[in-house]
């Protein structure tokens, strides 16, 4: 059997998932996000995966008690042991049938072997045009993110 390269979770936002302001809390929709990209890395690598980097996470739209919520989380682009996966988040009424986009990101994660180090992944080959425009865009991320993390050393200091 292939890989498949799509994870979603479907479930109903509860009452324990609000805040102060009577929303789902940003907090749970992150948890959300790394639950289902860090099925979707193991499902891809067949290994143990961990975070390595969350990016671009946006916050569009609150998200109600009581709504049906989606969360797809899609590999886009693969380096040697990493995988690089676009969350999107939508939430609406259960008894209709539509959606609204509440939240999307990209998500970085690294397969690791038994003993914890890095293990390549299969690659990804893009095939419809979004996945292909996604990977351009999952890409000039990772570039960014490596940026930035090279700003954050030679300017700050930081390590």
């Amino acid at each position: 059997m292939a890989a498949s390269n799509i994870v979603e979770f479907r479930f109903l936002a509860e009452p324990t998932d609000v805040n102060f302001g009577g929303k789902v809390h940003g907090g749970m929709v992150m948890k959300w996000i790394d639950q289902a990209s860090y099925a979707c890395a193991a499902q891809w690598s067949k290994h143990y995966c961990v975070t390595v980097s969350a990016n671009a996470i946006r916050f569009i739209r609150p998200i109600l008690v009581g709504q049906m919520i989606s969360v797809e989380a899609r590999i886009v682009h693969t380096g040697k042991s990493s995988m690089h996966i676009y969350v999107v988040v939508r939430a609406g009424d259960p008894k209709a049938n539509k959606q609204t986009v509440t939240n999307r990101c990209f998500i970085t994660f690294m397969a690791k072997d038994e003993a914890g180090y890095p293990i390549k992944v299969p690659k990804f080959e893009p095939q419809s045009d979004e996945d292909k425009q996604l990977e351009k865009v999952a890409i000039h991320a990772k570039d960014f993110a490596k940026k930035l993390d090279n700003d954050f050393e030679e300017q700050l200091g930081w390590k």
